[in-house]
């Protein structure tokens, strides 16, 4: 567990899953999704909600992933929220309970889909925006310096296609 996280390990593995204290393979486990998430660019509390869902054998209402977690309300507000809408996290019914309750999603392929559409292909998309301006930019340019710039663009160009190009492929790997 790195120095820096604010996850309590206990000092008896025999602490059940409802104490507010998390067990060595939640800690364990949360900490594999924080550092899968920061890959992606995501909020760290993304990863410890989806950790702490995935390795949970019941589902978990907000209220008790804040404590365990120690966790705002706004982080964990948002992170349920994002995780929803990448299809990685899903509400469930409780018998008795008015509370949502949270359930992690095990299917890889949902998760990242959601990822790449909601997340990747939208900063492609005004990457491609970005470039046009950009070409804008170095037509006003003197004679002089604009071979460079225009190079340099293409190489731009070049990369964001490669980039588009990938999604499909990628997504498709992950359907099947």
């Amino acid at each position: 567990m790195p120095a820096d996280s604010p996850l309590t390990l206990p000092t008896d593995s025999s602490v059940e899953s409802s104490s507010l204290r998390l067990s060595a393979l939640e800690v364990e486990t949360i900490d594999l999704f924080i550092s899968l998430v920061r890959l992606l660019g995501m909020p760290k509390s993304v990863g410890e909600l989806y950790g702490l869902l995935f390795v949970s054998p019941r589902a978990l209402p907000m209220d008790e992933l804040m404590e365990r977690l120690n966790m705002s309300k706004g982080s964990a507000s948002q992170g349920l929220k994002l995780l929803r809408s990448f299809g990685a996290v899903k509400t469930v019914y409780v018998a008795g309970e008015r509370r949502d309750h949270y359930l992690a999603e095990f299917d890889l392929s949902r998760f990242a889909t959601g990822f790449i559409k909601g997340e990747l292909q939208p900063h492609l998309d005004s990457g491609l925006e970005r470039l046009e301006r950009m070409r804008g930019l170095i037509a006003e340019l003197p004679e002089e310096g604009r071979t460079v710039q225009e190079n340099r663009l293409a190489r731009l160009q070049h990369w964001h296609e490669k980039g588009q190009a990938l999604i499909p492929w990628i997504l498709k790997s992950l359907v099947s």
